[in-house]
């Protein structure tokens, strides 16, 4: 079974506005962002109190690789995993595939 790729948007979007969004049925809002050379798709809830990330701070140089910081109380996710790196979450953040191609960022809700 192969996994459906959706189209996010342009790559030239996700330049100039720095982060997209999907809004999914299944996953509700899920966020494309660019760090360096590298693309990470998470889903905009935080897991501690489920708030949104739409705030959050993006990091590139965490010892951990790069994360994603949430702006309520500071709770850091590995964006390449969506591991939960400290407390108050404990639960993993949920992480998706994605990628360019042909000048779009496409991601796989599975």
């Amino acid at each position: 079974m192969t996994t459906p790729w959706i189209d996010a948007g342009a790559s030239a979007d996700l330049a100039a506005v720095g982060c997209l969004m999907v809004d999914s049925d299944e996953f509700g809002v899920v966020r494309i962002a660019r760090i360096g050379a590298e693309l990470y798709a998470f889903e905009d809830r935080c897991t501690h109190d489920g708030a949104p990330l739409d705030d959050a701070e993006l990091d590139a140089h965490d010892a951990a690789g790069p994360v994603v910081v949430c702006p309520r109380h500071g709770a850091r996710f590995c964006l390449r995993d969506g591991a939960a790196l400290t407390p108050p979450a404990y639960e993993p953040l949920r992480v998706f595939r994605v990628r360019e191609r042909a000048g779009r960022i496409e991601i796989a809700l599975a």
